[in-house]
């Protein structure tokens, strides 16, 4: 894992995804098509916390890279991959994907507050509206 101080940004990857933070908002982006599996998620959660060093974040999840995600993955991250988030924002390459997770959200009612969206752009606004809230 490589830790990079780029003037006040600061980001940390692996072989296959990268973090980083910028005016106060958490990004990620699959470096290469990735197959989600347990082993992947525990590393995806473990680099968000050592980026996270312990506070909150409003996360912009780019999951396009994302060839599949196995059902053990997915009971991990609903389970363990809460932590130290505030928001999470997920950026899909589909409409309906889109329609998928925000039809999830709305019947499990996840403790963090998720929404999918196409545009990266949208998904920042939702993002910075939810922290003027807070």
């Amino acid at each position: 894992m490589k830790k990079k101080d780029l003037t006040k940004m600061v980001a940390v990857e692996n072989d296959f995804i990268k973090f980083w933070i910028e005016k106060d908002i958490l990004y990620s982006q699959f470096k290469k098509p990735t197959e989600v599996t347990i082993e992947k998620i525990k590393a995806i959660i473990d680099l968000r916390h050592q980026i996270s060093d312990g506070k909150s974040q409003y996360w912009c999840y780019d999951f396009n890279g994302v060839k599949s995600y196995d059902k053990q993955a997915r009971d991990y991250a609903d389970k363990f991959g809460q932590e130290n988030l505030y928001a999470c924002a997920a950026v899909l390459n589909s409409h309906i994907s889109k329609f998928i997770i925000n039809t999830f959200v709305n019947l499990k009612k996840p403790n963090v507050p998720l929404k999918g969206f196409t545009k990266k752009e949208d998904a920042i606004k939702w993002l910075n509206e939810l922290k003027k809230k807070s």
